[in-house]
């Protein structure tokens, strides 16, 4: 169920952007692109990563049980993967453009990569399972949400 929360986040960086609430690093009066870019980094570029990181290791059984899966190794290379990831979007939030579009393009592989892999499961595995389903909301809606915001900023 904790699954939910991928979606989740992604929604509430937005929303924190739409009402204008100032993102960590964003400076004072920052354009609207630029804020929710610092969101996203902050949230569901850094801090789902993080929580992912930690869902594939120490929770590593009942996250594999949940996405329809069996625990083996890769499930921690995903964990460790996503830590690294999350801890380099919390720090670009206090960055600008050139670590946005680094980030943008390894959490786009990252997440394209698996929504392909989750979509062959559902349709040749018959793997509908809801950990397996719904992160795919999470899946494209980061890498659009991330490259949608960087072509506003950079024109």
């Amino acid at each position: 169920m904790a699954v939910i929360f991928l979606p989740g986040v992604l929604i509430l960086a937005w929303i924190f952007a739409v009402i204008g609430i100032e993102a960590p690093g964003a400076a004072s009066g920052a354009d609207f692109a630029d804020n929710a870019m610092r969101w996203m980094m902050t949230l569901p570029a850094g801090g789902m990563f993080v929580v992912s990181a930690f869902m594939h290791t120490v929770l590593a059984k009942q996250t594999a049980k949940n996405i329809g899966w069996e625990t083996n190794g890769f499930q921690y290379e995903i964990g460790f993967v996503s830590l690294g990831i999350g801890i380099a979007g919390i720090w670009a939030a206090y960055l600008d453009q050139s670590a946005w579009l680094v980030l943008s393009i390894v959490i786009t592989a990252f997440l394209l990569g698996a929504a392909g892999n989750h979509l062959k499961e559902m349709f040749v595995d018959k793997n509908f399972s809801f950990g397996n389903t719904i992160v795919l909301l999470y899946d494209f809606g980061l890498p659009i949400s991330l490259w949608a915001l960087y072509f506003s900023i950079t024109g």
